[in-house]
């Protein structure tokens, strides 16, 4: 299946396949965003699923269309924590095996759950080469590699997430999505809209990590110099062969970038505000808000927080000001041996 194939019908058949799998998520109205922006802000609250994240649509999407046409697949994945827990999920509950690459700053949070899952680690030292060495094992030992943003059922399992939206919500105006690699703005933006073609898809990315901003300027995918972010599961550059940047392109209406300082605020204020333990990935969107980079002003908008896998230490500090949440707290872990 290319990129452009993907309709909503994929998206829906996707939902049917995730029934019992995942939680239908509430979207939470939030008085205080609603009253900061003079709009009728809702919250997504993917941080409520299984693994604390979104991922768990499009992994086992993915992982179940996979034992489908393979009873005996093997499957392997990089990640930065999130989908290579989702997916180490999925594996076990289906009786897969599965390897997950990662880069050797994920978080405990998102690390131990895959250990615990029963997949087998290999750490790396960023996500690029994580992605990169997952798709050679792949290559070498005749795996299936699932992508954890360019794959179309990973994508179209995102994608469930704007069937909620629209049933649970008479009308939208506008979507804010984090945006890593794109399979989430993807999939909600294929789906959303099919089912309004008039709401805004406001994909937000994180300003030491923009490989969107950089490549839609450009044209064409480009690198970045990628730095340390305390949205960790938004850093890295875009697999050259990503099927997602022709549907951000497409489908998308725009792609904002907030810092990390805003992003550092939002974080602290979602967690004291609304009581809800998130991630920075899941905080850009309230950041975005915030800072007033995007407008929502006699609107009805949805802002994703797309996961709560956040370490515990970090998480302390992000409710203190004058930390520095991008620097992470010691631990130990397995040998690797992936260097």
């Amino acid at each position: 299946m290319v990129a452009r194939s993907l309709t909503i019908d994929d998206v829906r058949g996707a939902a049917n396949r995730l029934r019992s799998h995942v939680f239908h998520t509430p979207a939470r109205r939030s008085d205080w965003l609603s009253d900061a922006c003079r709009g009728d802000v809702f919250l997504k609250l993917e941080v409520v699923q299984p693994t604390g994240s979104y991922k768990i649509r499009g992994a086992f999407n993915a992982a179940a269309l996979a034992k489908d046409r393979d009873p005996s697949a093997r499957l392997v994945t990089a990640s930065a924590g999130n989908h290579g827990r989702a997916l180490a999920h999925a594996a076990r509950a289906l009786s897969l095996p599965l390897t997950v690459f990662l880069p050797s700053s994920a978080p405990c949070a998102k690390v131990d759950p895959i250990r615990a899952s029963g997949a087998a680690l290999e750490f790396c030292a960023d996500f690029d080469e994580a992605e990169r060495a997952a798709k050679r094992y792949a290559a070498s030992e005749s795996a299936l590699y699932i992508s954890p943003y360019s794959h179309p059922d990973v994508i179209a399992g995102a994608g469930t997430i704007a069937l909620e939206l629209f049933e649970d919500l008479s009308s939208i105006d506008t979507i804010m999505v984090p945006v890593g690699g794109g399979g989430l703005i993807s999939g909600i933006a294929i789906a959303a809209r099919a089912l309004s073609p008039h709401v805004r898809i406001i994909g937000i990315e994180v300003e030491v990590s923009c490989p969107f901003t950089r490549s839609l300027a450009a044209g064409r995918i480009v690198p970045i110099d990628v730095k340390p972010s305390i949205a960790d599961g938004l850093t890295g550059n875009l697999d050259p062969d990503t099927i997602t940047f022709d549907i951000v392109r497409r489908l998308v209406g725009r792609i904002d970038v907030v810092d990390e300082a805003a992003l550092s605020s939002a974080l602290r204020d979602v967690v004291l505000n609304e009581h809800l333990i998130v991630e920075g990935a899941a905080a850009v969107g309230v950041a975005a808000l915030l800072e007033g980079r995007v407008d929502v002003a006699g609107q009805r908008a949805v802002v994703i927080l797309t996961g709560a896998n956040i370490d515990r230490e970090r998480l302390a500090a992000a409710i203190e000001d004058g930390h520095d949440l991008t620097q992470r707290p010691p631990r130990s872990r397995g040998r690797s041996r992936i260097k």
